[in-house]
């Protein structure tokens, strides 16, 4: 379902190349998967959700019988959002409101203080343990689960479950989504582990602006390098910079991207100094405007396709 050719290096709209065919098709599987009949009703349930990526999580579960506000559009850095009036008048008409928690959404305490939301607060994570890492010497949890698809699974059936809870006459209808997505997940990391499979460990290293992907690099073996932290807030120092400068100089490493969300310039002048050459972007935290990542099966196959085609030149 998920075979896609790896030749040629992508750039730009290019990096779908032959592949786009391939990519429209599954998706269109996906979506016949998906064509079972909602009950006909005057009102859809109206459900708010914090970000691009996670709004597409729930319309793909919710289907017809969901009417979905996101706050965070694509292209937008969830880390940096601040939240305005509009987006309490948003929330007041909505019944559930999902989110991702485990402090990737640092606005929404103020948000909920300020707008008394009257609905359920949906934490999409719930039940999952997540990963710390090491952040400006501190130890901190990593928000970013749904670089995870496995993880994604797990957000899918509380999706599914808080759906049922708020609208029980369509909770067959969910549970039918939720199951032919996770099939969907599955299907999407075992293509994963195949463009993958021909990169040694050692090779599979990689450059990006902050550290968001550690989910997919525990998942897959991959090693990502950042000079930003968790959040795209925290600030990269001289010797964080000019240690990477060194490590990409001494190491060979080639695998340099920037994020859709992220200022470039950084990333540029690390991959200047270190005399490499930037291999585009990577779709972090936000899905695209573009039609490269409108949806986050499409974002996480073109990652992974960016991702193995990149490391194939590290040294």
């Amino acid at each position: 379902m998920f075979g896609l050719s790896q030749r040629g290096k992508p750039q730009g709209k290019s990096r779908l190349g032959a592949g786009l065919s391939v990519v429209l098709a599954a998706m269109f599987a996906l979506a016949m998967a998906f064509a079972a009949p909602a009950r006909a009703q005057d009102t859809r349930l109206p459900v708010g959700v914090s970000f691009s990526i996670l709004a597409d999580i729930v319309k793909s579960v919710g289907g017809d019988r969901v009417d979905v506000t996101a706050l965070v559009g694509p292209d937008q850095d969830t880390h940096t959002y601040e939240p305005t009036p509009a987006d309490v008048a948003k929330l007041s008409g909505t019944r559930l409101f999902f989110v991702n928690g485990l402090g990737f959404e640092g606005w929404l305490p103020r948000l909920m203080k300020s707008s008394h939301y009257p609905g359920q607060l949906v934490t999409v994570t719930k039940g999952l343990k997540p990963r710390t890492m090491v952040d400006d010497g501190k130890a901190v949890t990593d928000p970013h689960m749904f670089q995870d698809p496995e993880r994604v699974k797990t957000m899918v059936d509380n999706i599914a479950a808080a759906l049922s809870q708020a609208d029980p006459a369509g909770a067959s209808y969910y549970a039918e989504r939720a199951k032919n997505y996770r099939g969907a997940l599955d299907d999407l990391i075992k293509w994963a582990d195949k463009q993958l499979a021909a990169i040694p460990p050692s090779r599979r290293v990689v450059l990006t602006s902050h550290d968001a992907f550690g989910y997919l690099g525990q998942r897959f073996g991959i090693k990502f390098l950042a000079p930003e932290g968790v959040s795209t807030q925290s600030e990269a120092s001289a010797k964080d910079v000019a240690n990477l400068i060194r490590l990409i100089r001494r190491t060979g490493i080639r695998a340099v991207f920037m994020e859709n969300i992220s200022n470039p310039r950084l990333v540029e002048r690390i991959a200047h100094d270190a005399r490499v050459t930037v291999d585009g972007k990577l779709y972090s935290d936000a899905l695209s405007k573009n039609p490269e990542a409108t949806t986050y099966l499409q974002l996480f196959q073109y990652n992974i396709r960016a991702l193995a085609t990149a490391m194939k030149d590290n040294r």
